[in-house]
């Protein structure tokens, strides 16, 4: 087996647990300003000292409720100010969190209500608020005292942060200070509930070992956007996923000021005001940004102008690359040319993210070589990383002095990451889980006998300890002819083309690979538009020569990269944007392969039809 190891830099006292090291940074700097608060187009600081008061306020309001130390409490809401607050409380308390994405359904609330057994559910508005009441008569739990608003007033008789901060008057900062001082590391600081990708979800088990090991190795391990003056981030992530939870963390253990931002439609406008200094991310908000240039771009009469400066970012990214491994680096013409779209072009593009953004970091999903280094040329570095729930956060990253772009990077400190014989990654160290929930079963599968997480995902390691995910065990097709073929680096591919919005390759027992295309909607009015086809409907554009042919070329591209046996033969455009509402998109907007295929089959059967 092939292993690479980065030792632990920092290690803590096991009977410490995440709150302290707040109170570590409260007690340094009482004035910090920890988060920020929108409040029309300008930003209000929450120091260490208020956001301290304002926790201990509910966790007090949580014990008065009758909530004891290791019970569960869940909190269902968009990326809010108030979310943080409750989920700080609640460890405060002592308590264990349950995050619970906005977009579920009473049914899979119902679900994770019967599993955790919460105490207490934060709620964030109206509609999610009769969500967990439906929920929670499916379970038999028909009181509704147990469900507290984070915003506005009471409904049914529910609680609410003012009326919870009320009841702990009576508790006394010693019974708060036993609560909070009763978890140590290896206690549960959270269960978070998989996204569901595959089969039904089940709840991983967070220590507060896991976040606070994360939190002050990652500062030491990232420094140079972590540690510089005035670092700020905006979160607009869903706060449901574990990694937003763990980069929260670090803010707070740091001093990082922290907004949120939970409108995708506010979300341009709080990056602009805001002005972070790094940025956590998914692919797809790289891809539709690069997307939206490039369109914008072409309405403008630039398109041009777009295309090459994108060309000139990638290729002196690339020629950066090649110094780092002994090659000459950019050349003059190139250095020159890049420096004139860095005047020009690449300006427009930072100030998307705000204009002060040189550091992202990306995660919960691949994002093309090709987008990494475009937006690294145009003076955005972005660290790739990979990981999953039941690693907290990234088990490995692309560091700052060490990049490879392509790859998800070195393992995290106090982290260990081999290959089987089969080429699954497999990961041992802070950051993996302590077991599922409720599922011994599961637990004992999910281990090898020397404690390695077994995490489904094929991968590389190269001789300087890069590791680079090719696939997925589960996700991976074999073809009627035995080839084995991994479909996510061609719908990578696929996706860099403008029209795409979603790709789903298939081919599993079928004579050849074949793909399921969704159109990107934004796109396809600007595109239309541009080739004189102004209305054209998604339906009709399905069906449309020079669509299928733009597609076509998409699929030309792909296959490029791939042997002739795992080459895309057809496709065929679907009449449906993939979404989180429809099923086919989680929370964090990875694909439900599944999901696809099984409301898709017929559209499959013609694919093959004839072959």
């Amino acid at each position: 087996m092939r292993e690479t190891i980065t030792e632990l830099l920092v290690d803590l006292p096991s009977t410490s647990n995440t709150t302290d090291l707040l109170l570590r940074t409260h007690d340094a700097d009482p004035g910090r300003a920890l988060y920020a608060l929108r409040s029309g187009t300008r930003w209000q600081d929450v120091s260490a000292a208020e956001f301290l008061q304002q926790v201990t306020r509910l966790a007090k309001g949580l014990i008065a409720s009758g909530v004891q130390p290791g019970d569960a409490v869940a909190v269902m809401s968009r990326t809010r100010y108030e979310w943080t607050l409750a989920d700080v409380a609640i460890w405060f308390a002592g308590a264990v969190t349950v995050p619970i994405y906005e977009t579920s359904s009473a049914h899979q609330v119902a679900w994770i209500l019967e599993d955790a057994q919460p105490a207490v559910v934060f709620v964030g508005d109206g509609p999610t608020t009769g969500v967990v009441l439906d929920a929670a008569a499916r379970v038999g739990r028909t009181e509704t005292t147990f469900v507290v608003r984070l915003t506005s007033g009471p409904v049914d008789g529910t609680a609410t942060l003012a009326t919870l901060g009320e009841a702990g008057a009576r508790v006394s900062d010693d019974a708060l200070e036993a609560a909070r001082s009763s978890r140590g590391l290896d206690d549960a600081a959270s269960i978070v509930y998989t996204s569901g990708t595959t089969g039904r979800p089940k709840g991983c088990v967070i220590t507060h070992g896991n976040f606070a090991l994360f939190a002050v190795n990652t500062l030491e391990f990232l420094p140079e956007f972590l540690k510089q003056e005035n670092a700020r981030t905006l979160m607009f992530l869903p706060l449901a996923h574990v990694l937003a939870r763990a980069v929260q963390v670090v803010c707070f253990t740091g001093g990082i000021t922290l907004a949120h931002s939970g409108s995708a439609a506010q979300l341009l406008e709080d990056l602009t005001t805001f002005k972070p200094t790094f940025l956590l991310a998914v692919p797809r908000i790289f891809e539709k940004i690069h997307a939206t240039a490039g369109r914008r771009a072409a309405e403008s009469g630039t398109g041009r102008l777009f295309a090459a400066a994108e060309r000139t970012a990638v290729a002196y990214s690339r020629a950066v690359d090649a110094r780092g491994r002994g090659g000459r680096g950019p050349s003059p013409v190139l250095r020159a040319s890049h420096a004139v779209f860095d005047r020009t072009v690449y300006p427009r593009l930072r100030d998307v993210f705000g204009g002060e953004v040189a550091y992202t970091v990306s995660g919960a999903g691949p994002l093309s070589e090709h987008l990494t280094h475009f937006f690294r040329g145009a003076g955005i570095m972005v660290q790739e990383g990979y990981g999953l729930t039941e690693s907290t956060a990234p088990c490995t990253v692309n560091t700052v002095s060490l990049t490879r772009v392509g790859s998800v990077g070195i393992p995290m400190p106090g982290t260990s990451v081999r290959l089987d014989d089969d080429g699954e990654v497999q990961v041992k160290g802070a950051g993996v889980f302590a077991g599922y929930h409720h599922d011994d079963a599961a637990t004992a599968e999910a281990f090898t006998g020397d404690g390695y997480f077994r995490t489904g995902d094929l991968g590389s390691l190269d001789e300087d300890g890069f590791l680079t995910i090719t696939g997925r065990t589960k996700d991976l097709i074999v073809t009627a002819g035995g080839k084995n073929v991994a479909p996510g680096p061609l719908e990578e591919k696929l996706r860099e083309h403008a029209l795409v919005g979603q790709a789903v390759v298939v081919g599993e027992g079928r004579p050849f690979v074949a793909a399921l295309i969704s159109l990107d909607r934004e796109a396809l009015g600007p595109w239309a538009a541009a080739h004189g086809r102004a209305g054209l409907t998604a339906g009709q554009a399905a069906l449309d020569p020079d669509v299928l042919a733009g597609l076509q070329s998409a699929v030309d591209v792909a296959n490029a990269t791939v042997s002739q046996a795992e080459q895309i033969r057809k496709f065929t455009v679907l009449d449906i944007e993939f979404s989180v509402e429809s099923g086919h998109l989680t929370p964090t907007l990875k694909l439900k392969r599944a999901a696809v295929v099984a409301d898709h089959t017929r559209a499959m059967e013609e694919l093959y039809a004839g072959r």
